[in-house]
């Protein structure tokens, strides 16, 4: 399973025993990635004598938590701007200063569990390639001082002139991370307190008080739903989430003299500001890892090992990475690429949920942002079943329902027509130098 990713190949991937038979336990966890992993981790703080059981279809950390780009970042699917306009002022400050305190609760995690993870928290730089996205960022900077919540600065040409950017906006609110380190080691913590996390065992469905699987029913009084992208390939959550694939290289490591030139310091993650998102790291090893989207989205969601890996896709980060830095193209060489999917809900806002009359909740739809949204949601979780109300419980995400996505062909179509237009915005925006006026007219679809 090491080749799953490049992340993979760096921990012990020795399986865990399937589901043999019926059992019982008091919570039931359908996936053991980071949301489920971390609802664990802090159940078990809130209450020792929980039992509980993680069900995965493959591995601990197979999915999106195993194989992201490393970025612990306060990113949310939705702007601050559009979090305003739908929640107000104090209740959108409210979730955007949780999401900036994960970076903190995760990094406190990782040095009080002594996580060997590479975690270095440097922030994130968002280069400006050109006068429009030089203009754009400058105007996103300004707004959110004006709004007074997100930490953003501009940093000029001379800060950055390594890179032959225009400036970049930068915000302290990201920390680099080896993701399938974090994942498998917090397996390990919660598995040493008490829970049970059974391998290679399907969830066909569940329902209030019982989840059945290929091996045998797990009878539990709380019921989690942790599947995020892969929830497309359950019936009962098919419509529910959208799986849509990113894809990953990255290179041979990079003299330390390189880096310098650069200006990328160990911790630092980066992007730029064009439309179809791209997002990169220096990994403690000193390699490129860096990855976007472009990938097509596949009839009835279906999701394939075969999916993980486009040449296309790799050809085109792989090309994009040299002409951020032309400087070192001809010093770039791949060594590794995969991909995998990530989870869309239809309004592109993440959530967080649980009833207590069933006991059946969830957390999802992070829309590539999920590596710190997922912290906030294993916490928000232990304080919902735990029956606490705390500030947590009464963020604005909490128990928010997105729409379903639409049936087929519909689905295909639309999300097909998302990801071309995204690089047709671009191409445009590089010929007119103008705001694209196809991202202004996609923008409803990923709910800005």
């Amino acid at each position: 399973m090491g080749s799953v990713s490049f992340w993979h190949e760096a921990v012990d991937l020795t399986p865990r025993p399937a589901l043999d038979g019926n059992t019982t336990v008091d919570v039931a966890i359908v996936g053991a990635g980071l949301t489920g992993l971390w609802t664990a981790y802090y159940l078990q703080k809130a209450n020792p004598r929980l039992s509980i059981m993680l069900i995965d279809k493959h591995f601990a950390g197979f999915g999106a938590s195993g194989r992201n780009g490393g970025w612990a970042s306060a990113l949310f699917p939705q702007s601050t701007a559009t979090l305003v306009k739908r929640y107000g002022f104090d209740r959108a400050k409210a979730l955007r200063d949780a999401m900036s305190g994960t970076i903190t609760e995760i990094g406190r995690v990782v040095a009080s569990e002594k996580i060997d993870c590479d975690w270095v928290h440097k922030g994130t730089i968002i280069y400006a390639r050109s006068a429009l996205q030089e203009r754009e960022l400058r105007a996103e900077v300004a707004a959110t001082k004006a709004l007074g919540i997100d930490a953003l600065e501009w940093w000029d040409a001379d800060k950055v002139r390594a890179s032959g950017a225009r400036g970049a906006s930068f915000t302290p609110d990201c920390a680099r991370v080896h993701p399938a380190k974090l994942v498998r080691r917090i397996a390990e913590i919660v598995e040493s307190r008490g829970a049970r996390i059974v391998e290679e065992t399907t969830v066909t469905s569940w329902k209030p008080g019982v989840v059945h699987t290929d091996r045998g029913d797990v009878r539990a009084t709380h019921i989690i739903n942790a599947t995020e992208g892969y929830g497309a390939s359950i019936a009962q959550t098919k419509r529910r989430v959208l799986p849509l694939y990113s894809l990953m290289i990255a290179t041979e490591p990079l003299p330390e003299s390189v880096w310098k030139e650069l200006g990328i310091e160990h911790g630092h993650t980066f992007s730029d500001g064009r439309h179809l998102v791209i997002y990169g790291q220096r990994t403690a090893d000193n390699r490129f890892a860096f990855g976007g989207r472009g990938a097509r989205y596949h009839w009835d969601s279906a999701i394939k090992p075969e999916y993980d890996r486009v040449e296309s896709v790799f050809l085109h980060l792989t090309r994009t990475l040299r002409e951020m830095f032309p400087q070192i193209a001809d010093r770039i060489v791949v060594t590794h690429r995969w991909g995998g999917p990530l989870g869309v809900p239809r309004d592109w806002h993440a959530s967080v949920s649980y009833d207590p009359a069933t006991g059946l909740g969830g957390a999802g739809g992070y829309v590539g942002d999920g590596l710190s949204t997922t912290n906030l949601a294993g916490r928000t979780l232990a304080d919902l079943i735990t029956a606490k109300v705390t500030p947590l419980t009464k963020l604005p995400w909490v128990n928010h329902r997105s729409p379903s996505w639409e049936p087929e062909p519909l689905r295909f179509l639309g999300a097909n027509a998302g990801l071309v237009g995204m690089t047709v915005a671009d191409e445009e925006e590089k010929i007119t130098g103008q705001p694209s006026i196809v991202a202004r007219l996609l923008a409803p679809l990923t709910g800005h």
